[in-house]
């Protein structure tokens, strides 16, 4: 089968980097897996289905600044005077209070 040949010339490549040689040494390692989509097409090319369901939690943790420990919310609101809302100092002195704190 002319794509079993090319992926064997491809994977068994020799190149002036090691990071990349072993790479390819690993891909071709994984040539069943790889290759499974030629006698099954209703196999998924790619993982998006998982990515997808950790995506929303993953943005929400990056918006909400990650480590500083304060919601997005939170922090839009004290931004916009929204009344009732807690005062939140700027995002500067945030940042300068936590890598000050052990």
């Amino acid at each position: 089968m002319l794509v079993v040949a090319r992926f064997e010339r491809i994977f068994t490549l020799k190149t002036a980097f090691v990071t990349l040689d072993r790479l390819l040494v690993r891909l071709h390692k994984n040539k069943s897996e790889l290759l499974m989509v030629l006698d099954r097409p209703e196999i998924p090319l790619h993982t998006n289905g998982s990515e997808n369901d950790v995506r929303c939690q993953v943005t929400r943790r990056k918006v909400s600044g990650g480590t500083l420990g304060i919601g997005f919310w939170d922090y839009l609101r004290a931004r916009l005077d929204v009344p009732g809302s807690h005062a939140i100092p700027p995002l500067p002195e945030l940042i300068l209070a936590r890598a000050r704190s052990p």
